[in-house]
């Protein structure tokens, strides 16, 4: 089946502004009622949870750099409030996508990895990663914007941290297509290598994002890219060309 683009662009492909201004709000001074006793503990970890929960809805929204301003229209929380839990924009941006990575996951697994026929195993690796994306696109954008900023610890943390999670991907893959792999002698890396490029979140997010594809599409892409690569036909192909000297 073909594939067709969307006519319509997708709304998230719309530019983002990521300028951060020189200076932050200065938090108001604290008042008596700031400081919370043992029992009050709670409340503070609610209200703390609304603060990045209402920057990961902005980033799915497509503000990928929220103002603490922004957020705490967006939470509820006074604005005195969200500078106690956060100094600053970076701060915020920072611990938001904390949250949301600890929060997905689960998602990052594929179990069992490597088991039953290699169409089924096809299927379930495509679902998985569009479920993952699916979950993780919006603050993933926010994440690769963050690393694309003046250089900051925080920043270096989240690159290291991007890095780790493309790594583990790339074993799921592997584990999952080991016997296909197998059969490609010399060329399994590069083929390898392909087939971890059209299956990492950044890909997918060109098709939806910058190709205006579908997720429908997108699963039907990524399934097609697959077969080509990692089926029967792939090693026949590659062993049927003539070698360079």
């Amino acid at each position: 089946m073909a594939i067709r683009r969307r006519t319509q662009p997708s709304g998230q492909d719309q530019a983002v502004s990521a300028v951060i201004p020189a200076g932050s709000q200065a938090p108001d001074p604290p008042q008596p009622d700031d400081i919370l006793p043992d029992g009050r503990t709670a409340r503070r970890d609610r209200n703390r949870q609304l603060v990045l929960d209402a920057a990961l809805e902005l980033f799915a929204a497509g503000d990928l750099s929220p103002s603490p301003e922004a957020v705490a229209q967006r939470s509820g929380v006074s604005l005195r409030s969200v500078y106690r839990y956060v100094s600053d924009r970076e701060e915020l941006v920072n611990a938001a996508i904390e949250r949301h990575i600890e929060r997905i996951g689960p998602l990052f697994v594929l179990e069992p990895v490597g088991e039953g026929p290699f169409e089924a195993r096809v299927q379930a690796f495509v679902t998985a990663r569009l479920r993952l994306y699916e979950a993780v696109a919006p603050t993933a954008r926010a994440a690769l914007l963050r690393t694309k900023l003046r250089g900051t610890p925080a920043s270096e943390i989240i690159r290291e941290r991007l890095a780790n999670r493309r790594g583990m991907l790339r074993v799921q893959l592997a584990r999952q297509f080991e016997p296909e792999l197998s059969t490609f002698g010399q060329d399994a890396d590069a083929i390898m290598a392909a087939a971890d490029a059209l299956t990492q979140i950044e890909m997918m997010d060109w098709f939806v994002v910058d190709g205006g594809y579908t997720l429908e599409q997108t699963r039907q892409a990524m399934t097609a890219g697959l077969r080509r690569l990692l089926g029967p036909g792939g090693s026949k192909a590659l062993a049927a060309q003539p070698r360079q000297p």
